[in-house]
């Protein structure tokens, strides 16, 4: 993340308002979800249409790519694919229907080993006792008392309860019409629904051009590039992602049916094909598609052989394919947080169904993939994605801010793995405290705050002091999407690992006491935070180092300063925004230590301003405008063939870099 050299205020509230949907969006996407639940019975089959065609895309592009014309290339793929679809269906109805005749022949099997679980432990016998008793004092309780009327002195007893006398009612037999109309009335709305489905997926893919580019022309038809390029990637990924789940799914279920069938539970190919139906359910598919043939095995079989070993395929194959096969193949991930996974499940339902609970997982990856495109969208990209809501540098500075150092600490440790200290110093650390400079000007930062913020990172670099500042040389691939994107934005040419590490016999004769580098902060905390850091990494490379406030340099502290042993002092300024303190800095500094190197380090120019006027204005020996330069010009400084302090084109490139 590279921020402006120095915003404006107006920039500054620009840059750091929240970004995110307003009333007006909520309330279309009220209606729109309003829509969808009220037509849910025409939107269900266009949703399936839809993804249908994603997964149907790409084999209709390989019959076109063989010349093929359109419409045969579309009418054959769908003819193929709804017919393995019925196929399967009606191997699954058949398979039922054999399972249930055969049914009564388990419930001997089941009993006995109910009454086995029941007379099973020393407290079996007791336990079944207290449950009779419980039972009958149920049944006492529910049984209504009888309310006993007095009978008055010498008056006549009244005539015995007359009962209604039971009438039955029977319908007549039904006829042929209404047997059949029976039968079909449950079947048409399934019926319907395929044939709808059948008819838009046609459709789909005949006119997929042009619904895309109407598609184009209502989301960003002023950038057709931009527009074209997102939309192809979108339905890439989508057609991508829908094939390998399907196969992967398919896949599991293969295994599972084969290897319930050498197990010997009955209809194994039912099993099968409703494991794989169900594994789209994310979470709770795997332990639905178990249940079932655990209740089979554990009817059909007398002992606990099958059982066991249905059990033991199910919780060998759901790991192998959840744990290994499923990141190999997916990648990293859909895309989705996994607390989106379980939102978008419990909302699908809620809203369509049971088909919903299938279609959840498919239909939020096309929400975030449109939230990643579509401008106007992004916030279902940050409430849906697996993609950190803030970065790096945003991070690092609302763990300081929050006065919790030791997340900030552990989430620096797992870069490291990858990145060197230096650069995850100079790439998040120093961006984050940008951020926190931005909030200082626009006044939103106490004293209290500025202090808390110095003594966090402090704890910060005093917990990674323990690593040196080189770049790992077997890293561990990060396991989390936040640790791997700030691994990605840390820039580790911008680090200093590279740099030579500095012996003692190296070091010039100056630089032979015991601390011979001095890093000063200009104006405030956030000054001193970037000497914490730069001191660190100093230290890294072999010389010793010194770190002192802001309020050193004060009329009053300038005379108590200690100077003995120190032949280079380094003035740290976050924002280089006050030139006047520079130049009497450096007087000062001047009057006490006359034969010391003076550098100035400015992560921050002024806008129009560079390294060279700081030099004019300030009058130092050096300045610096990275975190890389200025550990550099103390390595150099150090050693007994230092180089002049000259300029050098690479500061001004690294200054608009900034």
């Amino acid at each position: 993340m590279t921020l402006p050299a120095k915003l404006g205020p107006t920039q500054e509230i620009k840059a750091l308002a929240p970004h995110g949907p307003g009333l007006g969006t909520f309330g279309v996407i009220a209606l729109i979800v309003t829509a969808l639940y009220v037509g849910r019975d025409v939107f269900v089959p266009v949703a399936l249409a839809i993804l249908f065609s994603f997964v149907l895309a790409p084999l209709v592009k390989v019959l076109r790519r063989l010349k093929i014309p359109r419409s045969l290339a579309v009418i054959t793929i769908v003819v193929v694919a709804f017919a393995g679809v019925s196929a399967l269906a009606m191997m699954m109805a058949t398979q039922a229907t054999q399972l249930a005749s055969d049914l009564p022949r388990y419930q001997n099997t089941i009993r006995e080993k109910i009454s086995s679980l029941r007379g099973s432990g020393s407290g079996g016998g007791v336990l079944s006792r207290a449950a009779d008793v419980l039972q009958e004092l149920g049944k006492e309780l529910d049984r209504a008392p009888e309310q006993p009327v007095p009978e008055a002195f010498g008056a006549p007893k009244a005539p015995p309860e007359q009962r209604p006398i039971p009438v039955e009612v029977h319908q007549p037999n039904p006829g042929a019409l209404q047997t059949l109309r029976a039968f079909l009335v449950p079947l048409i709305h399934p019926l319907a629904t395929t044939g709808i489905v059948v008819i838009f997926v046609i459709f789909i893919l005949l006119q997929r051009e042009d619904l895309r580019n109407r598609f184009i022309r209502l989301t960003g038809a002023y950038d057709l590039q931009k527009t074209t390029a997102a939309f192809d990637d979108a339905a890439s990924r989508l057609s991508r992602l829908f094939l390998t789940q399907l196969a992967v799914n398919a896949g599991f279920g293969l295994v599972i049916g084969l290897g319930l069938w050498a197990i010997g539970v009955p209809s194994p190919a039912l099993w099968g094909i409703l494991t794989a139906v169900l594994r789209f359910i994310p979470y709770i598919g795997a332990i639905f598609s178990a249940a079932f043939p655990l209740t089979i095995a554990a009817a059909v079989d007398p002992g606990w052989t099958m059982l066991l070993w249905t059990a033991a395929l199910f919780l060998i194959a759901e790991p192998v394919a959840g744990h290994v096969i499923e990141p190999l193949v997916y990648g990293q991930s859909t895309g989705m947080s996994p607390v989106a996974i379980v939102v978008a499940a419990t909302f699908w339902t809620w809203l369509w169904g049971p088909i919903g609970l299938v279609l959840a997982t498919p239909l939020t990856v096309c929400l975030v993939v449109l939230g990643r495109h579509v401008e106007r969208l992004e916030f279902l990209d940050v409430l849906l994605g697996d993609r950190p809501a803030l970065s790096a540098p945003e991070i690092f500075y609302q763990r300081i801010l929050a006065g919790d150092p030791a997340e900030a600490a552990d989430k620096a440790e797992q870069v490291l793995k990858e990145r060197s200290l230096s650069a995850y110093y100079e790439t998040v650390a120093v961006e984050g405290l940008r951020l926190a400079s931005a909030d200082a000007l626009r006044g939103v930062l106490d004293d209290a705050r500025m202090v808390g913020l110095l003594e966090a990172v402090r704890e910060v670099v005093d917990d990674l002091a323990d690593h040196d500042d080189m770049k790992p040389q077997n890293g561990k691939t990060p396991t989390d999407a936040e640790t791997e994107a700030t691994v990605i934005e840390t820039n580790e040419m911008q680090g200093t690992a590279d740099l030579q590490v500095l012996a003692p016999e190296d070091l010039a004769e100056t630089y032979r006491t015991p601390q011979p580098v001095l890093f000063i902060a200009g104006q405030n905390q956030l000054d001193e935070a970037i000497a914490v850091m730069l001191a660190q990494v100093v230290e890294k490379h072999g010389v010793s180092t010194r770190i002192e406030p802001s309020n050193s340099l004060s009329t009053r502290n300038i005379f108590t300063l200690s100077t003995d042993g120190v032949a280079l002092v380094c003035l740290c300024y976050l924002n280089g925004n006050s030139i006047a303190n520079m130049r009497y800095a450096v007087k000062r500094l001047r009057r006490k230590m006359p034969a010391a190197t003076i550098v100035i380090v400015v992560l921050t120019l002024a806008p129009n301003e560079t390294g060279d006027q700081l030099m004019d204005a300030a009058k130092p020996d050096r300045v610096a405008v990275t975190f890389r330069e200025a550990v550099r010009f103390c390595l150099e400084d150090a050693t007994a063939c230092s180089a002049p302090p000259v300029r050098t084109p690479q500061v001004l490139e690294s200054a608009r870099q900034t």
